[in-house]
């Protein structure tokens, strides 16, 4: 008899691997992998200084984050995702992506350092790579959406 919980993983996993990124989504996530770790190596090995010599882990993250944000406004739209939209509506859109990325951070420090105790500088490497993520995501498909026209 065949196990109905096996088979629907199964169908699951090809589902799953048949979705598989194209090949300019793949270029888009290596790009915007190369941007985000040039950008947050060096804005990490700032926060670690900063913080060694008594900033604080909330406020050097926040001061950090508006320089990164605008740093990295460039390279996303022109390099990483190639958007050819008017600038200026994709920069409201990636102010109110970074807001959130940022609220989704400060909530990270907060919860994991604050309340449950953990290193700011352990939480803060974790809540690079999250917010990374989540970003990645809604720049793709909020801030630099590829136009129906073309």
């Amino acid at each position: 008899m065949e196990n109905p919980d096996l088979a629907w993983r199964f169908w699951l996993m090809r589902k799953l691997l048949s979705k598989t990124p194209s090949k300019k989504s793949i270029i888009e996530m290596v790009r915007y992998g190369i941007i985000g770790l040039l950008a947050n190596s060096i804005g990490y090995a700032i926060y670690l200084l900063i913080t060694h010599f008594g900033g604080t882990p909330k406020t050097t993250m926040s001061t950090l984050y508006i320089a990164g944000t605008v740093i990295s406004f460039i390279g996303n739209r022109k390099w990483t995702f190639t958007h050819d939209g008017n600038p200026l509506s994709a920069g409201a859109r990636y102010i109110f992506a970074y807001t959130l990325g940022y609220t989704f951070n400060l909530s990270i420090l907060i919860v994991m350092v604050d309340f449950l105790g953990y290193p700011h500088q352990w939480v803060q490497m974790f809540a690079i790579f999250a917010v990374a993520g989540f970003l990645f995501l809604l720049l793709k498909f909020f801030v630099f959406p590829k136009s129906s026209t073309k």
